[in-house]
């Protein structure tokens, strides 16, 4: 099962309106294992850099202008992706971007149905919570102290831990320098194609929540369901 787990940066938040992609990250996993294979391109706008789209990502035209068109790495970038399962958060976003940039050199559009939206899966997981990728890192212990501005490959790599936990959990230690891993190792069944876990996650329920729900319960009395055996 071949999947890209991929982020793109922009000019704007519309390309209807004109905005354009200005860089393109990707990650390739394998049966939920990284081969190592990624995907980096800056990407020359041919537009302005809007003020509020340069704090995000720091990048600005003097630098983007040098590097390749999308015209130019659009073939590259859809021979990499090939038929994987392109993974994004907020995937409706990076498609839409990735579809305008398509549609107008003349290539066919990715199918959004080729598509998975980790925004989505968090927040049918953690309804009501924070489920931005700086808040899911938070809540999976992930580390993503180098992300000081929006980087497209920084977070994809990111995105790619995030969305193993989403799915069934990261193993301990496990980061995307473990290119390559075998089933000697233990990380992966290959007769499912799912991760093994030999160690329980640390629990994320913190005891002043322990208590109040110890509270909740004696409250309700001694004929409560919890106090039965």
């Amino acid at each position: 099962m071949r999947e890209i787990v991929w982020d793109t940066e922009t000019t704007g938040f519309d390309p209807l309106a004109g905005d354009r992609i200005v860089e393109i990250g990707a990650v390739e996993l394998n049966q939920h294992l990284p081969t190592g294979r990624v995907y980096h391109q800056y990407v020359n706008p041919e537009r302005d850099m809007p003020a509020g789209a340069f704090e995000v990502h720091g990048l600005s035209i003097s630098f983007l202008k040098d590097f390749p068109t999308f015209r130019d790495i659009a073939s590259e970038f859809i021979d990499f992706v090939g038929d994987a399962t392109l993974i994004a958060h907020n995937a409706k976003f990076d498609m839409k971007f990735i579809n305008a940039e398509l549609k107008k050199v003349g290539l066919p559009e990715v199918p959004l149905n080729q598509s998975l939206d980790t925004l989505e899966i968090a927040r049918k997981k953690f309804p009501g919570a924070q489920n931005s990728l700086d808040a899911l890192c938070r809540r999976f212990n992930i580390d993503n102290s180098g992300r000081q501005k929006h980087g497209a490959l920084l977070d994809s790599e990111i995105l790619a831990e995030v969305y193993l936990e989403l799915v069934g959990g990261r193993q301990p230690d496990f980061s995307l320098s473990l290119v390559g891993q075998t089933n000697s190792n233990n990380y992966v069944d290959n007769s499912t194609g799912t991760l093994l876990r030999p160690n329980k996650l640390k629990s994320l329920i913190t005891d002043s929540e322990k208590e109040a729900h110890n509270d909740f319960i004696k409250s309700l009395g001694t004929s409560a369901m919890w106090n039965k055996k």
